[in-house]
């Protein structure tokens, strides 16, 4: 059976004044200007690489969907609130 739960961390970089992803999820790579905007696409784009990614044909085929949906953990850099 796939992994059940990936996670994601919004990384604040100073520099450059963006959002960046630390992830588990293979394929995932977001910036952003804002953390509302980073959330936002983590949330559309997560799903799609998990089941393109992370699941096999087997699994797809074999497991029943309440099992295959995975969680995807959102989490913020300690100084998240200082960025905005």
């Amino acid at each position: 059976m796939a992994k059940r739960s990936f996670d994601v961390t919004a990384v604040w970089d100073a520099e450059a004044k963006v959002w960046y992803s630390q992830s588990d999820i293979i394929g995932l790579h977001v910036e952003a200007e804002t953390l509302p905007e980073f959330l936002d696409l983590v949330r559309d784009l997560a799903a799609e690489l998990i089941v393109a990614n992370h699941l096999s044909p087997e699994d797809i085929a074999g497991t029943p969907l309440r099992d295959l949906i995975p969680a995807v953990v959102i989490h913020g850099a300690p100084d998240a609130t200082a960025a905005e």
